[in-house]
């Protein structure tokens, strides 16, 4: 995983970026990606789960581990959405 991270930590362009994914995975992998971005978006916006649940069409299972994500103490992906880092 280190490998992999220190790749996608090394493409400094969004577009560059967005054609590796494309290369990489598969439509349906990029768009599980994208939905999950948003979920977590949502969650930090103060979007309740129930309706992130409605809106995106997805179990509140998986909406929980993200809020969980969210409310952990060393969570980069809560600083990154605190931080508002790009526009993603």
């Amino acid at each position: 995983m280190m490998r992999l991270a220190e790749v996608f930590a090394g493409i400094g362009d969004p577009l560059r970026m967005a054609k590796f994914f494309a290369e990489i995975f598969t439509p349906a992998e990029i768009d599980d990606l994208v939905l999950r971005w948003r979920l977590l978006e949502m969650l930090h916006d103060g979007t309740s789960q129930r309706d992130i649940a409605s809106e995106l069409g997805i179990s509140l299972c998986k909406i929980t581990r993200g809020s969980k994500v969210l409310r952990s103490g060393d969570s980069v992906t809560a600083s990154i959405l605190k931080n508002k880092i790009g526009d993603i």
